[in-house]
């Protein structure tokens, strides 16, 4: 076989160019990805499996795979990689069980103290037995010892409950606990005294990751956190590919709802194994993420997110039976889902104000969850204006030659000396560098930007002698790390069209910032605080960010990175019920705008694509710092 084709490892979204028949195994190797094998590649072991959705990227399963592969597993993508030859370009998802390196997720965020108050409460009781004076009916026996005892007037039971009613009172010898929720229905009766267990779930679904936290609603405490790579990765990084698969019909919709599940349940194990908490105790989960998150985890059709005018199929927040949607908590247990903003500002976004708090201050706040999409928000307790930026993969990797995610082996950080142009980094892990994640994809322009490498259009300077800027095969690069320094054996690098992509993510993300600002009547002086959030915004530098123009040119001081916003804005809407009618008035009152039809977005856009921007007064920081060279 002749001829090279491109594989796409998942969930790093690390790629390479290979040749035809390549085994999997072996790819991934070039790739300086790690998969799981015992025996070396041998056949031997089965762990280094892989899911592969194109079934004719690949030659036909082998005896082996069969082996140690069931039919169900086969059908559904499973693949051996040191026995699948790839035919054609294709996508490879590494399971969690198969890979040998974990990425860095953000799992923790900026956390404000709020009352105790959560939806879901226990008592202990013990009813009356039945006599034959006193024949009541087990759910009115149940019913009027709450009303006298606890002062519920009306109270609905879970129908499944209501089926075991009969044999669990008799079972515990009228001696149990009961748990309400929301001082509305009864969702669990449990035999003797089980007040200290009563937990509580928040989840965020992000694009690229899901985290999960048990929560213990008697004290308010976090008991153990989860994390995994969305696998819904494996049919695209960014939402609008997921859509389009969701629209080809129901049954991608539903695959599509499985992943987040599936994803949802390994986290939510994980938490629980370190809470030392059994899932059945969970009564109660809030759940957020990014409207097309939302729908997928509904099993919505999200398709008309993506035509304008970007219409959601539901705005307000929604209360599901967790075996309904099959997460692995009590049964009878209920799924709050937070409600949204608009079609591309999600439950996720409500969750980032709610935990930041810019909606109870007086003073003006910038807040920036940066992403695939970038939600952007100004404003204060009086007002706030909200956007959605479509900045791209690009600081997960994707489009960039060597970018990857952020993963053991990703150079996250680096400095370019001025003088010699050599280039000093950090990697993830400390190990030899295999790519360059996001932040460091900001630290390069910034750095070449400053030494003059490129210019303000991010065009390479070929004036500029040295031998890490070459040009191959008419493409300018410079050279990043050396092949006697990387992890692969080649150079990493850093090109024309690397720059451009950055370039267009970071316009977006200042383009929704400045218009925000122009719509608002505020500047740069005006912004009392400049909160960068989500897990990528965690990792970036500020002054690198600056320096390019990804953020207005406020001081250094005033920019607090706040985290991972989304789960613990879930959290509070968990162990609070204040915090859970507050995300309801977040979601009614913020103002969206939609960036697209703005008669300055074109201006706005194209001038911000720039470094760091056409008008170099916008940014007397870096003005300064040239005029002192």
């Amino acid at each position: 076989m002749k001829g090279l084709v491109t594989v796409i490892f998942e969930p790093e979204g690390r790629r390479v160019r290979t040749a035809l028949g390549t085994t999997i195994f072996q790819a991934a190797s070039e790739a300086g990805v790690g998969i799981r094998s015992e025996c070396g590649g041998e056949g031997k072991c089965g762990k280094c499996r892989v899911v592969v959705p194109l079934k004719s990227a690949l030659n036909e399963v082998t005896t082996t795979e069969m082996k140690h592969l069931s039919s169900s597993e086969i059908d559904s993508g499973y693949r051996l990689a040191c026995c699948a030859l790839i035919k054609e370009d294709a996508v490879i998802m590494i399971p969690t069980e198969s890979r040998t390196e974990m990425r860095k997720i953000q799992i923790v965020g900026l956390e404000r103290p709020v009352a105790l108050n959560p939806l879901v409460k226990k008592f202990h009781i013990t009813l009356p037995k039945p006599t034959l004076s006193d024949a009541r009916p087990d759910l009115e026996r149940l019913l009027e010892c709450l009303k006298q005892k606890h002062y519920f007037y009306e109270l609905e039971i879970d129908y499944e409950l209501l089926r075991e009613l009969p044999d669990l009172l008799r079972d515990a010898n009228w001696g149990i606990t009961v748990t309400v929720w929301n001082n509305r229905k009864i969702i669990a009766i449990e035999k003797g005294n089980t007040l200290d267990k009563l937990f509580g779930l928040a989840i965020d679904i992000g694009t690229s990751k899901i985290v999960v936290y048990v929560v213990d609603l008697t004290t308010g405490r976090t008991m153990g956190i989860g994390s995994i790579e969305n696998p819904q990765v494996i049919h695209g990084e960014d939402i609008i590919s997921r859509i389009t698969y969701a629209m080809t019909g129901n049954e991608k919709l539903e695959t599509l709802q499985k992943l987040i599940v599936k994803g949802i349940n390994d986290a939510l194990q994980n938490a629980c194994i370190e809470a030392t908490v059994n899932p059945r105790s969970i009564y109660e989960a809030t759940v957020v993420g990014n409207t097309a998150m939302h729908h997928f985890f509904l099993a919505i059709q999200p398709k008309h997110i993506a035509f304008s005018p970007f219409t959601p199929a539901i705005k307000r927040s929604i209360d599901i039976e967790a075996r309904q949607l099959n997460i692995k908590m009590h049964p009878g247990g209920i799924v709050h889902v937070l409600p949204i903003i608009a079609g591309f500002v999600g439950a996720d976004a409500v969750a980032d104000i709610l935990s930041t708090g810019i909606h109870e201050s007086e003073k003006v706040s910038l807040l920036i969850d940066i992403g695939t999409n970038t939600e952007v928000f100004v404003g204060n307790a009086e007002d706030i204006l909200s956007c959605s930026c479509a900045s791209g993969p690009a600081f997960e990797g994707a489009h960039i030659k060597h970018g990857m995610k952020a993963v053991t082996g990703a150079i996250e950080k680096l400095r370019v000396n001025p003088d010699s142009y050599e280039v000093e980094y950090e990697t993830i892990g400390g190990t030899k560098p295999v790519g360059l994640c996001g932040s460091a994809m900001i630290d390069v322009t910034a750095e070449l930007f400053k030494c003059r490498i490129i210019n303000r259009r991010g065009r390479f300077n070929l004036k500029i002698k040295t031998p890490r800027l070459k040009v191959v095969n008419s493409d300018i690069a410079f050279v990043v790390a050396r092949k006697n320094e990387s992890g692969t054996g080649k150079e990493i690098t850093v090109t024309q069209k690397d720059i451009n992509e950055i370039q267009l993510a970071k316009a977006a993300i200042f383009t929704g910032c400045s218009i925000l600002m122009k719509r608002k009547k505020v500047n740069e002086k005006d912004i009392n605080r400049v909160f960068m959030a989500g897990a990528f915004g965690s990792y970036i530098n500020p002054e690198s960010a600056k320096f390019i123009g990804l953020t207005p040119d406020v001081p250094t001081k005033k920019i607090k990175f706040v985290g991972n916003t989304a789960i613990t804005g879930a959290e509070l809407a968990l162990i609070s019920k204040e915090a859970r009618k507050t995300a309801k008035t977040i979601s009614e009152k913020v103002r969206y705008l939609e960036l697209s039809v703005d008669p300055d977005f074109t201006l706005e856009f194209s001038n911000a694509m720039f470094l760091p921007h056409k008008d170099l007064d916008r940014f007397p920081s870096v003005k300064t710092y040239f005029n002192r060279m």
